[in-house]
């Protein structure tokens, strides 16, 4: 593991007694590798080698402490280099902080346990550093195009191969698809893929912001811009600043901050409400939507010059239904890794239980599969998963005018399909059908609606 590398230290003293005392104090530590040069020039020939710490004596035979920092921290800027002087003089320290160097530690009793501090401090940082990059090699491979998005239909291998062209670029992409097949999870693929994966990645989902937020939540707000805003606010785009922002169900957004988001991505900078002063950001933009945007742009809800700024590299993501036995390798999957997470025997789908997800119209599409095969791993009574152990709903289809229902009970069905197709979201049902998101919480406490 990377956590688990040698802690490389450099040594560069020309006094052999204070050289050796140096190099003896710091390899009392086993996970560090101490190595000692007398000469600058020495020390510069080896830094191939990438030390993670240098401690430089100011005052060598063949160079003066500024000319070797400098050189070291134009080839090696990552690596903490600490000055030790024989000198204390407040104009020299300064000038070598200013370039660069982490502390400047004067020789007297007490520079060994400084040093010594301070090389605990750089190398704790130092490995968090390495974890963090192999935390991100293992994302990465968790969200490459084939992982992210799991499918050998024609359809999805499409997918695959956009998500892989979009990663090379920072060209703004549009995903649309229906809710529940995957939107959030190709923006992952396409963020950790690219050369952002370091830096952040930033959802919002709009239709989950009160409209009234909506502005200060992408742009950030000052103190006192208005009531409650008791602190300055740094908004989502600052926070993506150097990464990827992902504006999912784009099409709820207010006609009025359609033009402003507009203006913010053609200048590339924002100003929070209630400010008078811009801020610079630079991110790859990423957005969905469940709802056909150029229909939207045609009914007049949607700025045309906005659709046309956001379109960038569009990606189709087909529903379940349309890709045949998809859903099998995708239940398999789903279920395998619920097993192992909850320490579960391996779960088998009878062909009963095969048959009937290929029957089942998911209007959830993938995110209702992953529910249903969950639940059922959990139902199943030995390692076989039977069709009856499958949670599917029967859907919407009994409901219109010549339905046997009663209005009250056609309405709580169109409301159970659309909770089951939007993953629960109330607040997004709510948009759709529009009606009151508490007259969903009351159906939902009075038990004629449902969650997962």
């Amino acid at each position: 593991m990377a956590s688990f590398l040698p802690f490389k230290i450099f040594v560069v003293e020309d006094n052999q007694w204070y050289g050796e005392l140096l190099l003896h104090r710091l390899g009392q530590n086993p996970n560090n590798s101490v190595q000692r040069f007398t000469t600058a020039r020495a020390c510069l020939e080896q830094l191939g080698q990438q030390p993670d710490f240098i401690t430089l004596d100011y005052s060598l035979p063949d160079a003066k402490g500024e000319q070797v920092l400098r050189q070291i921290k134009e080839r090696l800027p990552g690596t903490e280099v600490v000055v030790i002087s024989g000198q204390e003089d407040v104009s020299t320290a300064v000038s070598m902080l200013r370039q660069g160097a982490y502390d400047y530690l004067v020789k007297d009793d007490n520079t060994l346990d400084r040093l010594w501090n301070l090389v605990g401090k750089v190398e704790q940082q130092v490995r968090l550093r390495r974890e963090n990059t192999q935390l991100r090699k293992q994302i990465g491979s968790r969200y490459s195009p084939g992982q992210a998005i799991l499918g050998e239909h024609a359809s999805v291998q499409l997918v695959q191969a956009l998500i892989a062209k979009a990663a090379r670029t920072a060209i703004t992409v549009s995903v649309s698809g229906e809710t529940g097949t995957g939107k959030e999870l190709v923006a992952k693929a396409i963020h950790y893929q690219s050369s952002r994966a370091g830096q952040p990645l930033v959802a919002v989902n709009m239709a989950a912001i009160p409209r009234e937020l909506v502005e200060s939540e992408l742009f950030g707000h000052e103190k006192g811009a208005f009531t409650g805003a008791v602190a300055r606010r740094v908004g989502r785009l600052e926070e993506a600043h150097g990464g990827t922002l992902f504006l999912d169900e784009i099409a709820d957004l207010e006609p009025s901050l359609q033009a402003k988001l507009l203006r913010v991505l053609q200048e590339r900078e924002v100003t929070r409400v209630g400010g008078s002063h811009t801020v610079a950001f630079d991110v790859r933009l990423i957005v969905a939507t469940h709802r056909d945007l150029l229909a939207e742009v045609q009914a007049g809800r949607f700025r045309e010059d906005l659709y046309y700024r956001l379109l960038g590299l569009p990606i189709v993501l087909p529903p379940l239904r349309q890709r045949g036995n998809d859903i099998l390798l995708l239940a398999e999957a789903f279920i395998a890794e619920f097993c192992a997470l909850n320490n579960l025997p391996p779960r088998q789908l009878t062909n009963g239980a095969r048959a009937r997800l290929l029957e089942h119209p998911f209007p959830g599409n993938v995110r209702e599969l992953k529910a249903v095969v969950e639940l059922a791993a959990v139902l199943a009574d030995g390692e076989q998963i039977q069709a009856a152990d499958l949670p599917l709903r029967a859907g919407p289809a009994a409901v219109g005018p010549g339905s046997q229902l009663s209005l009250r009970d056609q309405t709580t069905a169109i409301v159970q399909a659309c909770l089951d197709e939007m993953g629960g979201d109330v607040l997004a049902v709510a948009a759709r059908l529009r009606i009151g998101k508490s007259t969903i919480y009351r159906m939902l406490q009075q038990r004629e609606l449902t969650l997962g």
